[in-house]
């Protein structure tokens, strides 16, 4: 986990800037420059949304807040010790934050995806609770594998001081990448090998990552109208883990800098508050240059740009696909969907905005997301099918409703055993007869919007 490069210290608006928009990025650059104290453990002062009070006590209050830069010599005083070792293997506080957690079972995976038809009418139509997310367990054999990526990837360019700056995969070990992958990428090698996927997809070559970083630089300092929406977001954005915890701390402040510059990036997308768990996902493996370079390449390589346009085309097409996949081998289950009039948008948008980061175990999203920037956005397409897939009996039973039909898809998924999932999505992205027809459900789509009849053809 990185802290954000100095940023230059804003102290007059730019010409036509908000004031309250210059206020938030004043307070982010001043505070970059001094630090606060306690980050990571410790809530930290509100200074944006609600200013400072013109009270003494007030006033004293937010100064001690402010580092002075001595708490960075000093040892691990035993607050600070008592917060780390609350925290799981990914920096999370081992704290319930979910309201609906369901389990998502591997039975159903035993089964590959083919046409089905709806189980017995007596079926119950609730899945079974849990009370927490289960810790973050150590995967099997992390050793082992993490000694087969050592094996199996190795430098491709490496800067003047000798710095890696890209990898490649032995041309000896291609044929077992993405089994691999689909295990799960070593913790330690993530950085590597989602860089490495996210260079070969966009073909951007150093000296055009070189460029980004030079356009994060220079768009710190630059007026973004969505900086008070962005600072909104901020604190409310994986809170529970240490790094975004304490508010104006370096994660937060790397978060907001890194979804600035993003919002100046493409006119058309803007900012929208999906972005804010995928930056904040990237930067506790990138420090904030590279967090927001993946994000452009996330943008323009992997078509995120049609996610977060105005209007989210990008999202509507993938629900169309994940409702022809459904119509066509669960046909059962589509029809109670027409039946108990549920939209897939109801449920799944946030699925697909946020990338299934707000929808399974943080662990669980890292596995997704080793998959996706390996083969692309028709994983998710895949991950949303696996999870009607589940549950497809809780659908079609006879005493499901539209209430406990979307509050059990609009649930916090816990898998019982990621292993099957991961399998089972591998197994239906491998079936060429599958990515034929959603090739041709794609096309269709986009037939359908150059007719305008887009707006009938979901349910």
């Amino acid at each position: 986990m990185y802290n954000s490069p100095g940023s230059k210290t804003s102290l007059v608006p730019s010409e036509g800037e908000d004031l309250d928009g210059f206020h938030v990025r004043n307070t982010y650059a001043q505070l970059e420059m001094s630090g606060v104290k306690g980050d990571g453990y410790e809530e930290g002062v509100e200074r944006t949304r609600a200013r400072i009070g013109a009270s003494r006590a007030s006033q004293l209050f937010a100064e001690g807040a402010v580092g002075d830069g001595t708490e960075k010599s000093q040892e691990l005083d035993p607050k600070e010790i008592q917060t780390l070792v609350a925290v799981d293997r990914y920096g999370f506080f081992s704290t319930p934050s979910h309201d609906r957690l369901v389990l998502l079972p591997s039975a159903p995976f035993a089964k590959r995806l083919s046409v089905t038809r709806a189980g017995p009418p007596s079926n119950k139509p609730s899945a079974r609770s849990l009370n927490a997310v289960p810790p973050a367990p150590l995967p099997i054999r992390e050793q082992a594998r993490i000694a087969k990526w050592t094996r199996m990837i190795q430098p491709l360019a490496r800067d003047q001081g000798g710095n890696v700056e890209s990898w490649r995969v032995k041309p000896s070990k291609q044929g077992k990448l993405r089994l691999r992958t689909y295990k799960g990428i070593p913790d330690r090698w993530r950085p590597a090998a989602w860089d490495m996927f996210m260079t070969r997809v966009s073909q951007t070559s150093p000296a055009e990552m070189a460029r980004l970083g030079e356009q994060y630089r220079d768009s710190l300092d630059k007026p973004s109208t969505y900086d008070i929406q962005i600072d909104l977001d901020v604190p409310r954005t994986i809170s529970g883990h240490i790094m975004f915890r304490t508010r104006y701390g370096a994660g937060q402040r790397s978060l907001f800098h890194v979804l600035h510059c993003f919002s100046l990036r493409c006119s058309e997308c803007g900012y929208v508050q999906g972005m804010g768990p995928i930056a904040a996902t990237l930067l506790c493996y990138f420090e904030p240059e590279k967090a927001y370079a993946s994000l452009v390449r996330l943008h323009d390589a992997y078509a995120m740009h049609a996610i977060f346009s105005p209007g989210f085309p990008g999202l509507l097409e993938a629900i169309y696909v994940q409702e022809r996949i459904t119509e066509q081998m669960m046909p059962d289950v589509y029809a109670a969907f027409q039946k108990h009039t549920i939209s897939t948008t109801s449920y799944a948008t946030k699925w697909y905005i946020t990338l299934f980061s707000n929808s399974v175990p943080f662990q669980t999203q890292l596995r997704l997301w080793d998959a996706f920037l390996l083969d692309g956005t028709d994983l998710f397409i895949a991950v949303a099918v696996a999870i009607v897939w589940v549950y497809r009996d809780h659908i079609t039973s006879a005493a499901a409703n539209f209430e406990t039909i979307l509050s059990l898809l609009s649930s916090f998924f816990v898998p019982e055993d990621e292993d099957s999932l991961l399998l089972w999505i591998e197994k239906t992205l491998g079936d060429k007869k599958l990515r034929e027809s959603i090739s041709q459900w794609r096309a269709d789509w986009k037939e359908l919007v150059a007719a305008g009849k887009e707006g009938t053809a979901l349910l």
